[in-house]
């Protein structure tokens, strides 16, 4: 009998668990992600300037921004998904997915799929993350469909 009020109980937290609202983590202290895209290896940016957890769902995240390739600004809108969370003693890694759309003004304009690992470490004393690194690793795809490049960013 005191097993299965244990398991009630554990079961019945886990369901009601809530993710804690990490939102300002996307916003990377207002600095753009920076890596390539395509074979080339062309400089990419990638700002977010908002965003947003879901309210119905707290593993899902409203992003908006804009992209920079050569001289191509692209403003978008997206989302940010965590799929599992894994926690260390001191280090902790996010895993999760991402799905940008960029304003369709143009033929250097798609979309950028991918997932994502989010790494930081934590510090018990202060009770603040001591570190943190993003990697973004994904796909542009223009609308058209005619060009995929593979994508590759990182915070600073």
């Amino acid at each position: 009998m005191k097993t299965l009020l244990f398991l009630f109980l554990l079961f019945g937290n886990l369901a009601f668990s809530q993710m804690p609202n990490i939102a300002n983590v996307w916003l990377n202290n207002s600095k753009p992600y920076v890596g390539t895209i395509g074979n080339n290896k062309m400089e990419m940016k990638l700002k977010i300037n908002i965003s947003e957890q879901d309210k119905k769902n707290d593993q899902q995240y409203f992003v908006a921004g804009y992209t920079l390739v050569d001289r191509t600004f692209s403003k978008f809108e997206g989302k940010i998904i965590i799929t599992k969370y894994k926690d260390g003693n001191k280090r902790n890694v996010v895993f999760g997915e991402y799905d940008l759309a960029e304003e369709p003004n143009g033929k250097h304009t798609g979309t950028l799929k991918g997932k994502f690992i989010y790494t930081f470490n934590w510090n018990s004393k202060s009770e603040k993350i001591d570190s943190q690194f993003i990697e973004l690793i994904g796909d542009w795809t223009s609308y058209d469909g005619t060009m995929t490049y593979r994508t590759n960013l990182k915070n600073e």
